[in-house]
């Protein structure tokens, strides 16, 4: 490992620690020239699963995006951020396991599945998501999945 504030390539680990449930591990370092301590990560990296589009344009999985999607559904909801973080890695993982097969998932299944997720998390978390996601065209569509979820009686 290069040191960031000499350049040498020569150091010795102080200290190791797994982090993330054992999906990442932290190194302590001391450069063996200049005595700089610093840190470095080690994490597994998995071939990069492909999410096909609407359209049939494929890019690569990003976690990044259903972080954000679900982070403004669930705005000002009152759910704590571990369960957040739970809910997200939860998708995460069965998105993995989901594209493990060919490499590749529709973003229609990514999108079912956050769904369910927050269906279960937080109905009007699920709403706000539901509403963005299906392109909900009018008022109707949506107090017709509102009463789906059984909590409101039926418009006349």
């Amino acid at each position: 490992m290069r040191c960031p504030h000499c350049g040498n390539f020569d150091d010795k680990v102080i200290e190791s620690r797994t982090l993330a449930n054992g999906d990442a591990i932290r190194r302590r370092r001391e450069c063996n020239g200049c005595g700089y301590r610093f840190t470095s990560y080690e994490r597994t990296e998995d071939k990069q699963f492909m999410v096909i589009k609407r359209d049939g344009r494929r890019e690569p999985f990003a976690r990044e995006k259903i972080e954000r999607g679900v982070q403004r559904a669930l705005e000002k909801r009152p759910v704590s951020q571990m369960s957040i973080e739970n809910l997200i890695n939860e998708i995460e993982d069965a998105t993995a396991i989901m594209g493990k097969v060919n490499h590749e998932i529709a973003a229609a299944a990514i999108g079912d599945l956050v769904q369910q997720k927050l269906s279960a998390l937080d109905k009007v978390a699920y709403i706000r998501f539901a509403s963005v996601y299906r392109h909900f065209e009018n008022v109707e569509e949506f107090v017709r999945e509102i009463q789906k979820l059984g909590e409101v009686p039926p418009h006349p």
